[in-house]
């Protein structure tokens, strides 16, 4: 995977081509999914589809007088720094305000990424056309506000409010639930298997330490070397990292603290794998209640998925340290 800096001028083109083709189709779906109760915001949305699609065809137009007619399969999953799209398009769940709020974020990333495409490149004529975009692709961020103005009534603070929620969540809580995922589940099978494998709660304790201390290592490096914020717009990746590091690191000991319980206790190993076991549903209900607090999970359906995977890989455990 490379980074944008990396790309060649007709790789950077064509990215873009990929990008306009993908957010006009987005943007068309909104228009065509809430035309029956706003047709007003339908039209912005059909407004924004259309300039996007423009905005591919100039594109496309540049790159045919430079580079011929074949375009280089490359996409915004092939670059590091750019946030996958959501699927959000085929929840249930999707209403006007969702649609806003996401494509506030799909109109900042598109910003950024041409106006960091216009500062490394030479061309000036390339140049001129990625700032243009950029300036475009500003102006949509403020029809995507718009579409809040003319359709609830939460004032200017409120907006404001809105916008810094928004950035919490992307700076902080997608790496911090990330990591506390990572940590509270993939930690489950070594502890666990240590324990009944070897039914010594110290030597348990140092088994699960060492694996939520390396997952927290492992979890924060990714985070921050996968995105360095300037296209996503989520801030600085070491900060990012040190946040999912930290939440992966807690979600392993949380689990492993029981079995500091000296093993000279009666029924030391029982009850220290009791209290973890404890402590683990603990940990999936909370993960569940920030999934359906912050990314609008529905609570029943973020538990069923966290408890089966949480379930699956302690089981793994047992079994293996049983065996």
């Amino acid at each position: 995977m490379k980074s944008l800096s990396e790309l060649s001028g007709r790789e950077v083109i064509a990215l873009a081509i990929a990008n306009e083709e993908e957010d006009s189709r987005i943007y068309q779906h909104f228009a065509d999914r809430i035309r029956p109760d706003f047709p007003a915001s339908a039209e912005i949305f059909d407004g924004m589809a259309e300039e996007e699609r423009a905005h591919r065809n100039s594109l496309y137009g540049f790159y045919r007088s430079r580079f011929g007619e074949h375009l280089p399969p490359i996409r915004r999953e092939d670059v590091r720094g750019f946030l996958k799209r959501r699927a959000v398009w085929w929840s249930p769940h999707l209403d006007l305000d969702r649609m806003r709020r996401e494509a506030e974020i799909m109109e900042l990333q598109a910003a950024n990424f041409y106006e960091k495409a216009a500062q490394q490149t030479l061309d000036v004529s390339l140049r001129e056309l990625f700032t243009r975009l950029a300036e475009v692709e500003r102006g949509h961020e403020r029809k995507a506000n718009e579409l809040h103005a003319a359709h609830l009534t939460e004032n200017a603070e409120a907006a404001e409010e809105h916008a810094r929620r928004r950035l919490f969540v992307l700076q902080y809580v997608q790496p911090g639930l990330a990591g506390l995922i990572d940590g509270s589940v993939s930690t489950l099978a070594p502890l666990f298997a240590a324990a009944f494998a070897t039914q010594n709660n110290w030597e348990t304790f140092l088994v699960g330490l060492a694996a939520s201390v390396g997952a927290g290592i492992s979890m924060g490096l990714t985070e921050a070397l996968s995105d360095d914020g300037e296209i996503t717009g989520r801030g600085s990746p070491w900060l990012r990292g040190l946040v999912c590091g930290l939440m992966t690191a807690a979600g392993g000991i949380g689990h492993t603290l029981p079995y500091l319980v000296p093993d000279s206790w009666p029924n030391a190993f029982i009850l220290a794998t009791s209290v973890a076991a404890l402590v683990v549903a603990v940990e999936l209900v909370a993960i569940s209640w920030i999934r359906t607090r912050y990314m609008e999970t529905p609570f029943w359906s973020a538990t069923y998925q966290v408890i089966v995977g949480g379930v699956l890989v302690l089981l793994a455990g047992i079994f293996i340290g049983s065996a």
